[in-house]
């Protein structure tokens, strides 16, 4: 911890230090309740750190080898699709889900006994009735997939409301509950996982090889399957996946099932994010030089260790937070610069030219209100310096100050005159006034002392009045006026 000289000479190398910190602190707090998330980033994060394989979601594709074989699935007969029905039953499998093609297709007379089956799930697209078969209640849901612009597939839905207002369950939710995973009906958009490819399983199994029985049924088992066309010849069967790459849209569809039975990731909640935000820029304002830049990059580096671990962590939120506590140290420092010609380093008050500037900036109102003038200096000072070193003399000098800014009175001034010289520039003091108010400083600065040895200050007053031509005049009369007051000192003792 610092002690208290440490801390007086921070003060007085950074005069804004105690508005600086609190001001860093408001703006980090504004910055954490205005972006509690960081979508874009988690976007970033999810394409370059993507999740492990999940091998409970199984896509059985109608690829361009089984339009090859068999033709397009509008002309396949019942038969063909039951002995692909019949294999996965075989296996095991949890839950099998139509693509809205095949979705449609089961719904025709010749097809719909085929697929009347308890573990089926049906689909449709947005803006559709959910899927049914005659005389049937299977379980159906809308896609909810939605590319951007581009094509690019980030988010999903576990539902959609309809014209009524009703929330319609969303296919991959359906599929997710159909494997025994509580899923919510949420109409917000919530992000697409990026899953890592099995290296040890195909991305697609061909629909030819499940009809003849060419798959391992440990492959299937207790799997949930989705049957839907994933040939590059056919029209509309491939967006882009959150890393942009092209991608069938069944395998899109198993990445939402899969983000649905994964673990639901940790969000912080705002007001932590809030609070986060305001300590970091804080500390950042506290510590000033390059530690700004050192959390700004940690806080946002943070964001991927956290982001394995399932924790969504906003770290463009507190780093930018890091970074406004850092341009508030910049803003300060420009104004500690702005203002150094006219500073004192040592006690954070004004200089000679500061006391200058002010006098001619306050001396044309002085009819109005008459200015009165202070100068104050310190004997016994040189011993101080002579016996303790110039540490402690400067120690003397800004206890002084203090002294001497906490007796003023608001509109006063105070400025270093000199070694050991201090100047107080009082605003509107007449002659009857000045008196009384230098007698007031005489007894705030009595008893001053450094260790052993005595200190004892002499204070001159003086005011404009008529004969008062020039600032140089009222620095004359006060300098008569100290002298005088050592003089009588001296005398005394």
């Amino acid at each position: 911890m610092r002690s208290f000289p440490e801390r007086v000479r921070t003060g007085a190398e950074r005069p804004l230090f105690r508005l600086t910190v609190p001001a860093a602190a408001l703006l980090g707090l504004g910055v954490g309740l205005l972006f509690p998330h960081n979508e874009r980033l988690w976007d970033s994060l999810n394409r370059a750190l993507p999740a492990p394989p999940d091998g409970r979601v199984v896509v059985m594709g109608v690829d361009d080898t089984s339009l090859r074989d068999y033709g397009p699935p509008t002309v396949w007969p019942p038969e063909l699709y039951a002995q692909a029905l019949n294999t996965l039953d075989q296996a095991g499998v949890q839950t099998v889900g139509l693509d809205p093609r095949l979705s449609a297709l089961a719904r025709t007379p010749d097809l719909a006994w085929v697929f009347a089956r308890p573990n089926v799930v049906l689909s449709s697209p947005p803006g559709e009735p959910l899927a049914s078969l005659a005389g049937q209640r299977l379980p159906s849901g809308v896609v909810t997939l939605e590319p951007d612009a581009r094509g690019v597939v980030r988010r999903f839905r576990t539902a959609l409301p309809d014209p009524s207002g009703e929330l319609l369950p969303s296919f991959s939710r359906q599929l997710a509950v159909s494997a025994g995973q509580t899923v919510p009906l949420d109409p917000q958009p919530r992000l697409l996982r990026q899953f890592r490819r099995d290296a040890g399983r195909l991305a697609v199994i061909p629909f030819r090889d499940v009809v003849n029985g060419n798959v391992r049924f440990g492959d299937l088992q207790g799997r949930v399957v989705i049957l839907g066309v994933t040939a590059s010849s056919e029209p509309e069967t491939t967006l882009l996946d959150p890393a942009g790459q092209p991608t069938p849209l069944p395998v899109l569809q198993a990445q939402a099932v899969s983000t649905l039975l994964a673990p639901p990731p940790t969000l912080l909640p705002g007001w932590l994010v809030a609070l986060l935000a305001m300590t970091v820029a804080a500390l950042a304002a506290w510590l000033g030089g390059l530690w700004g830049f050192g959390l700004a990059l940690g806080t946002l580096a943070l964001s991927a260790p956290l982001w394995l671990v399932n924790v969504w962590f906003p770290g463009v939120t507190v780093s930018v937070a890091a970074i406004l506590g850092m341009a508030l140290v910049a803003l300060e420092r420009w104004w500690t610069l702005r203002t150094l010609g006219t500073r004192d380093p040592l006690t954070g008050m004004g200089n000679r030219l500061a006391f200058t500037r002010a006098v001619e900036h306050r001396w044309p109102g002085r009819a109005g209100r008459p200015l009165g003038l202070l100068l104050v200096d310190l004997s016994g000072f040189r011993a101080v310096n002579e016996k303790y070193g110039r540490p402690a003399g400067d120690e003397v000098l800004r206890d002084l100050a203090a002294r001497l800014q906490a007796h003023k009175r608001r509109g006063d001034l105070v400025f270093r005159w000199g070694p050991d010289e201090f100047a107080v520039l009082l605003d509107n003091v007449g002659p009857a006034e000045i008196g009384p108010l230098a007698e007031s400083f005489i007894h705030a600065l009595s008893g001053l002392s450094y260790r052993d040895l005595p200190l004892r200050a002499s204070v001159g007053a003086a005011t404009t009045g008529p004969d008062t031509a020039s600032p140089a005049d009222l620095l004359e009369a006060a300098s008569r006026s100290r002298y005088r007051m050592k003089y009588g000192q001296a005398q005394r003792e």
